[in-house]
Parts: structure tokens; sequence; C-alpha cells
């Protein structure tokens, strides 16, 4: 689902955690990208990003920035990799998706229903958020069915592991994080702050020192930088 963000004057913003956060230091920009208004998933093959644009994948090589791959599926929230597949939120359904061809392999209900957010792939199961509900289920590859449920206290877009830690995205009005948690109680343990106005729709790590998150209306994927510079 495209994230729609609460107004700056709601009521519902970012919860306070308790948790100093340090500015997100943004390394890079990508996009817009041509014919696409949004980005929502996004995920990383080891070489590609993927930014899931609406109507169509788009990939880019994130030290030229320049676009080489394009799948035309429907993408309005959360994508994922695993490996060999991508996995992409489709409305209700989550689509396992041939990344040379663009071939939906197989296709699984989404949890929730069209309300999701973010996606990502971990030890062997999907990882999908759910914005509002302000959740992270675990869910089985091959059915859907909800191993388990992590509970956050914001609401919560794209979602990543990387080194054992769980990442998630938050955006709520004009204010916009990304948050470490801990993955049995959902206590958060450290906070990137996006600057005012710039939010993180998807997010994925390259596996290293960076997180890739989608910029929702912006039309741009940001690079961020994961550990605090030396």
């Amino acid at each position: 689902m495209p994230i729609t963000t609460c107004s700056p004057d709601s009521a519902s913003r970012i919860a306070p955690t308790g948790v100093p956060a340090r500015p997100a230091e943004i390394v890079r920009e990508y996009g817009p990208f041509a014919g696409a208004r949004t980005v929502a998933g996004v995920t990383h093959d080891g070489q590609r990003v993927w930014a899931a644009t609406g109507a169509s994948l788009v990939a880019f090589d994130p030290a030229s920035g320049e676009t080489t791959h394009t799948l035309g599926v429907p993408c309005d929230a959360g994508t994922a990799f695993d490996g060999k597949h991508l996995y992409q939120i489709a409305e209700s359904r989550i689509d396992k998706i041939d990344p040379a061809t663009g071939a939906v392999v197989a296709s699984i209900p989404a949890p929730g229903k069209g309300a999701d957010s973010g996606l990502t792939w971990a030890e062997g199961s999907l990882w999908v958020g759910q914005y509002r509900d302000r959740k992270i289920h675990q869910i089985d590859p091959a059915t859907g069915a909800i191993r388990r449920t992590i509970e956050s206290n914001a609401f919560v877009t794209g979602v990543t592991w990387v080194d054992g830690e769980l990442w998630h995205g938050t955006w709520e009005g004009d204010a916009s994080d990304i948050r470490r948690i801990d993955p049995a109680s959902g206590a958060v343990i450290e906070r990137l702050e996006m600057p005012a106005g710039t939010g993180v729709s998807g997010l994925e790590s390259d596996g290293a020192g960076l997180f890739y998150a989608g910029g929702g209306e912006s039309g741009k994927v940001r690079a961020i930088r994961r550990t605090k510079a030396a």
C-alpha cells in the first residue's frame, strides 16, 4: 500500500522512545526515475537496488545510479529478495517474481489484506510491516501463515534485517526515522532521525554499511549510512 502519512498537525505522531536519535547521514540520492511518481518498497540483490514505483520495479546500479532493468509488475508497497527471487506486495497479495523475466511464479495472501507496508527476507521467512497497526509479522513464504508478530510503538514502513539486527522505518506527518528494535520485545535500541519533511517508505540494507530508503512521493531512493562514521 502506498504510505499515506498523517498530517503534521495530527495527534498521531512518532511516540517518544527515551532513546536519543542521531541525525541520519544521507550519502547519496537516486531518482526520480523515468515514469515514476513514487517509491514504496526497496530491496538489494547483492549488486543492484530495486525500487517499487507502483506500476514497475526499477533496478539501478548504486555506483553509477544508472537504471539497468525494469519489470512491469504491480508494486505498491514492500519489496524483498531471497537470493533468487523477488517478493513484491501488490495490494492484498505478495507475488514471487523471477527477476530476469518479471514472471510471477507464485502468490500468497498478504497478512494485512492490503494494509501492508514494508517487506524483507531473513532466516527463511518474509517479514511484513503493518503501517497503522504498528506491527511486523514473520510469515511463511510458501503459505503466508503468520509465524510470529513483533509490536512497535510507531507506524511501520520499510523493514530490514542486517547482521542479526532488525530495523524498520517510521513516517508520521513530517517526522520520520529509522530505528533498530529488539526482535523479541519490540523495544527501541537505536534511532536515525531523518531531516524534517524527508520520509522513509521502503527500507533495505546492502548487507554492509548502508541502508537504501524509499522516499515516497519524492520519487527518490536515498542511501543512508547505517553505522556512525569513525
